[in-house]
């Protein structure tokens, strides 16, 4: 049986991060793992946070950027890189580029709403 990917592919903005969100797979028929496509504006970073219960990883499509994560030294981060990180690890990440930085975020299991925490 083949289930839908995701409800909702338009990019839209996450306020509570400060970037712009495509989610491409997210549904609970698949709850091992969601995909949504990140875009963060030039000159911006998004605001602190973590996720409960879930591991994610950065897969950097477009553009540059330097990624915070827990009290690990910031990391530059270009086309190709992949960053993993540890559920309940702040982090937060900055495009120092021109363009818009574009990466995936991989969930695992998969993000839900209730998973998100701000940091302040």
């Amino acid at each position: 049986m083949t289930h839908p990917t995701s409800s909702n592919n338009q990019e839209y903005l996450f306020e509570a991060e400060g970037c712009y969100i495509s989610e491409l797979s997210n549904t609970p028929a698949d709850p091992d793992v969601s995909i949504a496509k990140a875009r963060v504006e030039p000159n911006v970073t998004t605001t602190w946070h973590q996720l409960t219960g879930v591991t994610e990883r950065y897969c950097i499509l477009e553009g540059t950027g330097v990624v915070e994560i827990g009290n690990e030294t910031p990391k530059n981060v270009s086309v190709g890189d992949v960053v993993i990180i540890p559920p309940m690890t702040r982090q937060r990440i900055r495009n120092d580029g021109t363009g818009d930085l574009i990466f995936l975020a991989i969930c695992n299991p998969r993000f839900t709403p209730e998973c998100y925490e701000s940091i302040v």
